[in-house]
């Protein structure tokens, strides 16, 4: 199946005591690039985390960001000690008596130490982690049906560029045999009037037209392209994980074009020839978003 590096996915799942929302989107890269944003509470999470999206996604730049809330919609799980705040106040009144300072205590210096008595932690987030996860892979899941859906219409048009270059291949081989002999006809009449004893040397004329067939024809570079043709359709319909194997294939049909290119005395196969880059350009531009 063909997969598009390209996709975007999202979830929401209600916790006992939170509200977990999963935010997962790729993009084209040559290898899988994943980054990771979470709560700080998840910290530790991080490598489960990740596992989930590895398992789904093989190649891309990958950003998964989740965020907690309450069910207030609230993206803070505030909770006061009033043990820290007490605390806190023994503690500045301390400095204030060991360095003699006159200044009275305010509410600023208070909440300069609030990490004593205000509390950011997600409340059971352990024991309701499966949430989380069961989020993240629904994000993962929702991400990789668009990416499978565009994967599709990826593989419709590449295999409609692929017969085009097919057709193009059926004019090149069909010129080929009448291009070479007629550009030879001309070769004899002008070695013909050039020779003066032609009889005498037609055995040399008739290797030095040999040596021309075999420098012209195409048919060799025509066979293998339709080679490559058959094994980028067959990758096209059947292998996972394609993108890098068909951006060989690809390579190999444009290596066969240059030269047919190259060789031919043909300005009708030249033409097609050229149509065959155009195509395969195209199609290299997009092999680039498969997986």
């Amino acid at each position: 199946m063909i997969v598009s590096m390209t996709g975007y996915g999202k979830a929401i799942v209600k916790a006992d005591h939170f509200i977990v929302e999963a935010e997962i989107k790729s993009l084209n890269s040559r290898y899988l690039d994943l980054s990771v944003r979470l709560p700080r509470d998840l910290s530790a999470k991080e490598f489960a985390l990740r596992d989930i999206v590895r398992k789904g996604v093989k190649r891309g730049k990958v950003t998964l960001t989740l965020f907690l809330t309450t069910e207030s919609g609230e993206d803070k799980f505030i909770s006061f000690d009033e043990k820290g705040l007490k605390t806190a106040v023994e503690f500045l009144n301390r400095i204030k008596s060991e360095t003699n300072s006159k200044e009275e205590i305010k509410i600023e210096h208070i909440l300069g130490m609030q990490d004593l008595f205000f509390s950011n932690e997600i409340p059971d987030v352990d024991d309701q982690f499966h949430f989380i996860e069961k989020a993240v892979q629904l994000a993962v899941d929702e991400m990789n049906g668009m990416r499978n859906k565009e994967g599709e219409e990826l593989r419709i048009d590449l295999q409609q560029r692929v017969d085009l270059i097919e057709s193009y291949l059926t004019k090149i081989e069909a010129a080929n045999r009448s291009s070479i002999e007629e550009y030879f006809q001309k070769v004899t009449e002008r070695a013909t009037q050039l020779l003066e004893n032609f009889t005498d040397n037609k055995e040399r004329l008739d290797q030095e037209l040999a040596l021309l067939i075999e420098r012209y024809d195409v048919t060799e570079e025509c066979v293998r392209l339709r080679s490559h043709i058959k094994m980028f359709t067959d990758t096209l319909n059947n292998a996972e994980e394609a993108g890098k194997r068909l951006n060989f294939i690809c390579q190999e049909m444009n290596r066969e074009a240059n030269t047919i290119n190259s060789k031919t005395v043909s300005a009708d196969i030249s033409h097609n020839g050229l149509f065959v880059k155009e195509e395969l350009e195209k199609i290299r531009e997009q092999i680039q978003n498969i997986e």
